[in-house]
C-alpha cells in the first residue's frame, strides 16, 4: 500500500513539474497580439465616444428647443438673454402665466463636455434665440470633435 501511494505521488510531482507556466516568448506573443489589437480597435472606439458626445449635445439642444418652445406657448414670450435657460427651471421675476419647471430634475444640465449651454436672446442672424454648445474645447468655432454644436445648424 505504501509503495502504491508513494509512485502515485511521485507520477504527480513529475506530471507538474512538466507543466510549470509559461515560458517568456510565449507571454511577449500574447502581449503583442493584444497590443496589435488595442492599436487597431482602440482609435475607434474613441470615435465612437467623440461622435457620441456630439449626439448627445445635438439632442439636448433640440430637448431645450422643445422647452423653450412649451415656455413661449405659457407665457408668450421666450427667455431673456439674461433670464437664460434658468428661466426654464425657475420662475424669473413675476410671471403668473409660468407652468414649469419645463425641464426634468428641475437643473439645466451641463453639455456632455461638462460645459455650460450658450443661450443667446435674440439670437444672431434674425433667430428668436440661439443655443449652442462650444464643443470639447469649451471655445467659440473649432473643427472635428471641437465643433460648435448649434440650433441652427444641422
Amino acid at each position: 500500500m505504501r509503495t502504491l501511494a508513494n509512485r502515485r505521488k511521485r507520477n504527480l510531482a513529475q506530471t507538474l513539474r512538466g507543466e510549470r507556466g509559461f515560458t517568456l516568448v510565449e507571454l511577449l506573443v500574447v502581449i503583442t497580439i493584444i497590443a496589435l489589437i488595442m492599436g487597431i480597435v482602440g482609435p475607434r472606439v474613441l470615435n465612437y465616444l467623440t461622435e457620441s458626445k456630439a449626439k448627445a449635445a445635438k439632442i439636448q439642444i433640440e430637448s431645450f428647443g422643445s422647452a423653450l418652445d412649451l415656455f413661449f406657448l405659457d407665457t408668450g414670450r421666450y427667455p431673456s438673454g439674461s433670464e437664460g435657460l434658468t428661466a426654464l427651471v425657475r420662475r424669473p421675476g413675476n410671471i403668473a402665466a409660468w407652468n414649469g419647471p419645463y425641464l426634468k430634475g428641475g437643473v439645466v444640465p451641463p453639455d456632455p463636455w461638462g460645459n455650460p449651454y450658450v443661450y443667446r436672446a435674440p439670437g444672431q442672424e434674425g433667430r428668436t434665440y440661439d443655443l449652442l454648445s462650444y464643443g470639447a474645447d469649451g471655445t467659440e468655432g473649432g473643427t472635428g470633435a471641437a465643433q460648435d454644436i448649434t440650433n441652427w445648424q444641422r
